[in-house]
């Protein structure tokens, strides 16, 4: 973290800023107080054609005070961190809390819950790369993937970005905590063309540690594979099938799953699984859980944004919900305990079966294979999902051709309840870890 230190963004730094937000708004007549600061350096670079498009520079700073006069509540943030500011801010807040309506769930969290012994988890790995190096790193990316195919006529450019960053929170019960993560990544988007026919597609890679990065020659080998496999693309007529839904779009089914059993949706009663604690949600062989001191892991934290210590979770055991996914003011509101999520999941893991994603086409022999989603047509009130989708045909366990312009309907409750096996072929490039899942039966609607 080098960079951010020489920026004057310091663990030491930023804890003594926190302090000192923390006793001024003592000073002001606040009861209590919470603050956020964060701090991020880095730059990205994008080429396109062999030409740099843009080196874009990152160094951003933000604070946020919450300041509370018994139970009522009033917030500001700025990034102006000179002391004028931030005591203008902090005035500003509590002139917000004082015309406010009390809130019997309002408050910091309770000071047995708060991360006091928090771990050092292993998030932040500088990577040493220059601008020209990044630039260079593109153009190779973006060449490699251009010269791949003939059928590959146009790039929408290559990306490498890098970026370390702070996170530090602190209230009025005397916790101050901070942990530094970096995040660096890489993508290629290609054009290929057949006749009249264009296609678009991509391949990215992003990890917290740059020695996990896929490279550049294979991200354009991948963009330029799922490019080309997409021309001549037809669309279907309607009809009721198995769909497999590919790793990297199988992360919006759970992620759809999390914000249904998230406090806001519970206790503004916007949720399909409202009070389904207890009651079977997924398949039986079903186990969804989160680690949220995953070395490396891109949604590890060691405390949440109310300063609550993260804990493993179990969401769903045996395809029975266990628990919700609550921050401090939600659980409040439900008359439950926090579960350490007011930032929501921290790498949320499925059980996975020993099945590669060919071999889960071969169980579902004649279906849909889903490689991209659009639109969002999903209802968590009813559960109810309609989205646009592209991806391919498959009969015999084997791909036939690619197919675009459908739609892909049903119910989620009804999709959670008939999954019939997660694939083995994990993506870890989010905080959402599953493999290909294999869905039973869907509507699928074309022509």
């Amino acid at each position: 973290m080098v960079d951010l230190v020489q920026a004057g963004f310091s663990e030491t730094h930023l804890k003594t800023l926190v302090a000192e937000i923390l006793d001024e708004t003592r000073r002001q007549g606040a009861t209590s107080a919470e603050v956020d600061v964060g701090a991020n350096k880095g730059f990205s670079v994008n080429v396109r054609k062999g030409d740099v498009e843009s080196v874009e520079y990152h160094q951003d700073k933000m604070i946020e005070i919450t300041v509370y006069l018994g139970k009522r509540s009033g917030s500001s943030s700025l990034s102006d961190f000179r002391p004028e500011a931030i005591k203008l801010a902090i005035q500003a807040a509590c002139n917000i809390a004082r015309f406010t309506d009390e809130d019997p769930a309002a408050g910091l969290a309770d000071k047995n819950l708060l991360a006091f012994n928090y771990p050092r988890l292993d998030l932040a790995f500088g990577w040493g790369l220059s601008v020209e190096q990044a630039i260079e790193m593109a153009k190779m990316c973006e060449a490699s993937g251009l010269a791949y195919d003939k059928r590959i006529t146009n790039s929408d450019g290559a990306s490498v970005s890098t970026m370390e960053a702070w996170n530090v929170y602190g209230n009025t019960e005397g916790f101050i905590g901070a942990y530094p993560v970096t995040r660096h990544e890489m993508s290629c988007v290609l054009i290929a063309s057949d006749q009249d026919e264009m296609q678009r597609d991509y391949s990215y890679t992003v990890s917290c540690d740059p020695h996990l990065l896929t490279s550049p020659l294979q991200i354009a080998e991948e963009a330029a594979k799922r490019t080309v496999n997409r021309l001549n693309a037809r669309s279907l007529t309607t009809r009721r099938v198995p769909v497999i839904f590919a790793a990297e779009e199988a992360r919006g089914l759970l992620g759809h799953f999390m914000s249904a059993i998230a406090g806001s949706h519970l206790y503004r009663k916007t949720s399909f699984l409202l009070d389904h604690l207890g009651k079977s949600v997924f398949s039986p062989h079903i186990t969804i859980d989160e680690r949220p001191h995953l070395a490396k892991g891109l949604g590890s934290a060691p405390f949440d944004d109310d300063g609550v210590a993260t804990r493993s979770n179990v969401f769903i055991k045996d395809g029975i919900l266990q628990s919700y996914c609550l921050g401090t003011y939600a659980a409040r509101k439900l008359g439950m305990q926090t579960t350490g999520n007011a930032d929501g999941a921290h790498n949320l893991f499925i059980t996975t079966g020993q099945k590669d994603l060919s071999a889960l086409l071969k169980t579902m022999g004649r279906g849909l294979l889903v490689t991209e989603l659009m639109g969002q047509g999903i209802n968590l009130v009813t559960g109810d999902y309609s989205r646009g989708a592209a991806g391919y045909w498959v009969e015999n366990g084997e791909i036939q051709y690619p197919v675009e312009e459908i739609t892909i309907a049903g119910n989620l409750r009804d999709m959670y309840r008939h999954l019939v096996e997660v694939g083995n072929d994990i993506d870890v490039r989010g905080n959402i870890r599953t493999g290909s899942v294999l869905l039973e039966e869907m509507m699928v609607a074309g022509d």
